[in-house]
């Protein structure tokens, strides 16, 4: 393959999009000292990551990429806390491995970074998330809604986030209509830098979302209600991560509903490829008038 062929072929993957956004964000954080990531625990996740990626391929006899896994390594890095560095190479294990061991109608059932987050959060106290460090500034909240509302879009995943978010701002505001607060709260609630992170870089991925879109609608529709009962009337504070693995649970029941080919990595999107075909299509000449 030509250099030109591999940078055509890494354009047309939108993972290359999301690894740049996800490295600009953690690179952001290190210089701004606006998270405390220690450098020794990403590179510790990064590890893992890899090494069961590249364990999980040599078992099942297929090509290794690491693209994925470093989405993975990144997004743990950014939303996931410890003060040691084994149940941040656990999660990652777990992550990953998920993908290999967790699989249901020829795709994996859980997203790697949710799965690892909330394995290693339930089954020890040695971890812990983050959505704190984020703070609810407005400009961050564009930055990644931005960034992210590419990277979806270029998945063809764009619907995903904005009914997760719509469906999840809608019952945050009805919250506040019904106790009389001011609407200010579920603006600022809205804000938060890991919620944004959430919809646009986690529960929008492509291989774990219903390829329906029915299906993804109802998917995105159900993980915003979970995640609104869980942290406003079980008040877990998790309940985002919580409520996308069950999610994740239900979407092949969901998927049987409404059927559609697997989604595979550099798929043309599809607004653009029907505008394409549209604008291609050239006017055709009127038909004479039939003989009398």
């Amino acid at each position: 393959m030509t250099i030109l062929g591999i940078q055509k072929g890494l354009i047309k993957d939108p993972r290359i999009y999301q690894i740049l956004a996800l490295s600009s964000l953690l690179t952001f954080g290190w210089t701004a000292r606006a998270f405390e990531i220690e450098p020794a625990h990403f590179i510790a996740i990064i590890i893992a990551a890899c090494a069961t990626q590249w364990l999980g391929s040599l078992m099942i006899a297929t090509r290794v990429d690491f693209k994925s896994s470093l989405i993975t390594a990144l997004s743990l890095t950014l939303l996931l806390r410890a003060d040691a560095m084994w149940p941040l190479a656990v999660a990652a294990m777990i992550a990953v491995g998920s993908k290999f061991m967790v699989r249901f109608g020829g795709k994996h059932m859980f997203n790697p970074a949710n799965i690892g987050i909330v394995a290693i959060v339930l089954a020890t106290d040695a971890a812990w998330t983050t959505p704190g460090q984020w703070g609810s500034a407005v400009w961050l909240a564009a930055l990644l809604a931005g960034a992210g509302f590419f990277v979806t879009y270029r998945a063809a995943r764009l619907d995903v986030p904005l009914i997760f978010l719509g469906v999840y701002a809608a019952l945050l505001f009805g919250r506040a209509l019904w106790l009389g607060d001011p609407l200010a709260i579920p603006m600022l609630r809205l804000q938060n830098g890991a919620l944004i992170l959430f919809a646009f870089f986690m529960i929008s991925d492509p291989k774990t979302t219903p390829d329906g879109a029915i299906a993804r609608a109802a998917f995105a529709a159900g993980a915003a209600l979970l995640a609104f009962v869980m942290t406003f009337q079980l008040f877990i504070d998790d309940g985002l991560f919580y409520a996308l693995a069950i999610m994740c649970v239900i979407r092949p029941l969901l998927e049987w509903l409404n059927p559609a080919p697997h989604y595979q990595w550099g798929d043309p999107v599809t607004p653009l490829k029907l505008f394409a075909k549209l604008k291609k299509r050239e006017p055709q000449p009127p038909r004479p008038a039939p003989a009398e």
